[in-house]
């Protein structure tokens, strides 16, 4: 019934193109996954097809939250939630809080059924954001969650939405806040990526099928929901961009919003650390100046530090919070540390993360719901290294003539530097983000045309893989597959292997189903308050 009604409303409001989204929900024989991001039907005109393609993208983006919301409507409305308690929500501890009396405000809301159903759907970690944007962070567990979302949702829930209070009520405007901050921050994740892709791979039609691959990622639920997941992917990829497009003013700003949201956007610093390498070896062996070494290498210490500043300003918050003002007796043992860290305090002490500390046989399920995304990240990695292995095991440090690709295209000192010459690579850099044509140096056009295979992928491969490390032996397994979601890499990596010669297409059928599996079963699990990654 979903997928004909989805039908019908796509052949009203999409006309121009045909999007075989049925095939991911109810594969039939004559839909093939492999060529399913290649039978969008472009309109002839004289527009680019870059053009079209990010518009296709955009609205497959939309397309993909429509569904998603429909199936939690529909699981909501035809199964009990297994915990019933979401609605729940006493007042705030805090005597200065703006919020009204609950008690007081529940009587003087006009559809309180609709802020019912709302607030129903406030689940698992949507409640602490919700509780963070209507109270402010009241317990020291709440410190585990990135303050980015839940200010996004106050201040929203403040403005554009506040008429809506006296309607379905303060929480239920809250929750409606975090869900269209999500949903609508997905669609200009599928936007960057897509950008990203073109200008990383080359490739428009490669682009445009790994962005529709992550429209419809495994992990869709929760960029539907209320998580921190949709503002920190929209921040890292778009960060990314920004530093492959030589604004690294911008990327900088953007990485640390993206640490403001989740504890591991500092993993964004090393994309800083990768270009700084680089452009210190060219500044030392290359261009033999050491004075302009230690000017890049000075730079770069300072990005990094602008994207630790909100990671490290938050877990002061905390400390002035938790720990000052409190004697010795009565305080937090974190708050006696000689580093007082407060967010490794909580995931260790309220979660029981850490260091192998999952490795348990009661764990085994959630190893195996974690294993494809696991699977996939170990594979694209393995599969880069052995067939890059002089880049990849270089770090992209390799010199011609065994790597011409070796410079890693983006990092280099081009865009720094102020020489005719060096000005002129710059400008053929940007022509090639613009509209995606090789106008690079001679050295780099063998690895403008590699893909997924090009030096310019090492970086994302190399933060790809710390990622799925730290999620495989020190976090909670099962996280993996949201943890690891907004990873570009995967993306391309799914895309290459589709397009595979005599296998394509059997993995084509794989990734889809893969993906409409996970996006069913959590939809249904989730959204229900039964345990989804």
């Amino acid at each position: 019934m979903i997928t004909e009604t989805f039908k019908r409303h796509a052949a009203k409001t999409l006309p121009d193109f045909i999007f075989p989204v049925s095939a991911i929900l109810s594969p039939s024989p004559s839909v093939d996954p492999h060529n399913l991001c290649n039978q969008i039907q472009m309109p002839q005109t004289k527009t680019s097809p870059k053009l079209h393609q990010e518009t296709t993208v955009i609205k497959s983006a939309i397309i993909s939250r429509l569904i998603v919301l429909t199936l939690i409507l529909l699981w909501r409305t035809l199964l009990s939630p297994y915990d019933t308690s979401a609605p729940i929500n006493p007042n705030c501890l805090s005597n200065n809080s703006s919020q009204p009396n609950v008690d007081l405000q529940q009587q003087h809301v006009l559809l309180p059924s609709l802020g019912s159903a709302i607030e129903s759907s406030i689940v698992w970690d949507s409640v602490y954001f919700v509780r963070i944007a209507q109270c402010g962070y009241e317990y020291e567990q709440t410190y585990a969650f990135f303050p980015l979302l839940p200010l996004c949702i106050s201040l929203l829930s403040r403005t554009v939405l506040a008429p809506l209070v006296p309607v379905i009520g303060q929480r239920a405007v809250l929750g409606l806040s975090g869900f269209v901050i999500n949903n609508i921050a997905f669609v200009f994740v599928a936007v960057y990526l897509y950008r990203l892709s073109v200008v990383i791979l080359k490739d428009h039609e490669a682009a445009l099928r790994a962005s529709i691959l992550f429209c419809f990622n495994p992990a869709s639920i929760f960029y539907s929901s209320i998580y921190s997941e949709t503002l920190y992917a929209l921040f890292s990829v778009g960060g990314l961009y920004h530093l492959i497009s030589g604004k690294d003013v911008i990327a900088v700003l953007w990485f640390a919003l993206s640490g403001f949201s989740r504890s591991n956007g500092i993993l964004n610093a090393g994309y800083f650390c990768f270009q700084t390498m680089h452009q210190a070896y060219d500044a030392v062996f290359l261009r033999k100046r050491a004075f302009l070494a230690l000017q890049v290498v000075v730079g770069g210490a300072l990005r990094c530090i602008c994207i630790f500043v909100p990671f490290v300003a938050f877990q002061a918050y905390g400390y002035n919070n938790i720990c000052l003002g409190h004697l010795p007796n009565n305080m937090s043992p974190w708050c006696k540390a000689r580093v007082p860290l407060l967010y490794n305090y909580i995931q260790s002490h309220y979660w029981g993360v850490g260091f192998l500390r999952y490795f348990q046989v009661k764990q085994l399920p959630n190893f195996l719901l974690a294993s494809p995304i696991l699977s996939l990240t170990l594979w694209s990695i393995v599969h880069y290294a052995k067939l890059k292995p002089e880049i990849f095991f270089s770090l992209g440090f390799c010199a011609p003539p065994e790597c011409k690709d070796s410079a890693a295209v983006f990092f280099s000192l081009a865009g720094n530097s102020s020489n005719s010459q060096e000005n002129s690579n710059l400008k053929a850099r940007k022509q090639v983000i613009k509209d995606g044509t090789s106008l690079l140096p001679e050295e780099y056009k063998l690895s403008a045309k590699q893909g997924y295979l090009s030096a310019a992928v090492l970086p994302c491969i190399l933060h790809l893989g710390f990622m799925a490390a730290t999620a495989f032996f020190v976090m909670h397994v099962e996280v993996a597959t949201r943890f690891l979601s907004f990873s570009p890499p995967l993306y391309w990596f799914a895309s290459y292997i589709m397009k595979s010669p005599g296998t394509g297409k059997r993995w084509g059928y794989i990734v889809w189903a893969y993906s409409a599996a996970y996006i069913l079963l959590g939809s249904l699990l989730f959204s229900n308050f039964y345990p989804f990654t």
